[in-house]
């Protein structure tokens, strides 16, 4: 294997390794493991159960709205589709990565009903994943779409 080959079999194992992570934590908050201490930091009340059910209608509308404007371009990887065009209209008129940036706040959402540690530490497992994954999707919007920058300087968010 040359140096090259080498240096887009590791690009390509890296896209997959966010991919795979992204969604084996987003599938953790669906699972109760017992051996896992699901302690509370404080006492769940009505309160934070509302604001959590809130936060996570709000962050699934906004991801719903997101898959419509990005229709074919939609992909779970942070490298462009073959023939993608960039999505400026909708959601991505007022924020960049608002599909990312919704699954964080479900994850903030769950972890306000539950309150326990385990999801908070999915919470922020999530959004460094989600970091990292924007960043490195970031870097091929731009080098894909000329436009991107001037995109990206408009929309900060």
């Amino acid at each position: 294997m040359s140096k090259f080959q080498l240096k887009i079999f590791f690009k390509a194992a890296y896209d997959l390794m966010l991919v795979f992570l992204q969604f084996f934590i987003i599938s953790l908050h669906f699972f109760q493991w017992e051996f896992i201490p699901q302690k509370q930091i404080i006492q769940a009340s009505p309160f934070s159960f509302s604001l959590g059910i809130l936060i996570i209608i709000i962050a699934f509308i906004i991801m719903v709205l997101s898959i419509k404007d990005l229709g074919k371009n939609l992909s779970p990887f942070p490298r462009p589709i073959n023939n993608s065009s960039l999505v400026t209209t909708g959601i991505y008129r007022f924020m960049r990565h608002p599909m990312y940036y919704s699954l964080i706040f479900i994850s903030i959402g769950v972890f306000i009903i539950k309150l326990s540690i385990y999801y908070l530490f999915l919470t922020i497992s999530l959004a460094l994943v989600v970091k990292f994954k924007i960043a490195l999707e970031e870097k091929y919007l731009m080098n894909k779409f000329k436009s991107y920058l001037l995109y990206k300087n408009d929309v900060k968010v």
